[in-house]
């Protein structure tokens, strides 16, 4: 699909806020509100809006403990990927986990409340996927960029 001047600009003005009315957005955009409702329209059906979230602060939420896990599995076999992916979507702390290229197989992104959580985590949880082979964790000392924004 090919995004013209306003729909770049009204797609960083809803991943900004999301919140925005169509009114506003209109106002903004200097077009029509139906412009505008048909413009959203098209980007949603189009699949280039996939969804409307509420960004939840890590810390409020007591999850401030960002741990940024790699995976390998003993093997490269299609039983065992697609086995772990499906385990691993339906952890919880696990709120991003990439296939990835190099030395490991996945990286997982974890959000905990505490080091003691990670290690529940770990023993209980993770640990209890058959197939894998060796993790290593990483911890965020610093949340230095942080956004959900595509620049398109």
């Amino acid at each position: 699909m090919k995004f013209d001047a306003i729909d770049k600009n009204l797609l960083e003005l809803l991943q900004e806020d999301s919140k925005q009315t169509n009114k506003e957005l209109s106002n903004k955009l200097i077009l029509s509100v139906t412009a505008v409702y048909e413009r959203i329209k098209k980007l949603e059906k189009a699949g280039v809006i996939k969804k409307y979230v509420a960004l939840v602060d890590k810390e409020k939420v007591h999850k401030p403990f960002v741990v940024f896990c790699n995976i390998k599995l003993i093997q490269h076999t299609q039983e065992y990927v697609v086995k772990f992916e499906k385990e691993v979507a339906n952890l919880s702390e696990v709120v991003e986990c990439y296939h990835i290229s190099g030395d490991y197989d996945y990286l997982l992104k974890v959000l905990v409340e505490d080091m003691q959580a990670y290690r529940d985590f770990m023993v209980k949880k993770l640990t209890t996927i058959s197939h894998i082979g060796s993790t290593h964790s990483a911890f965020m000392i610093n949340e230095v960029k942080y956004t959900t924004a595509i620049n398109v």
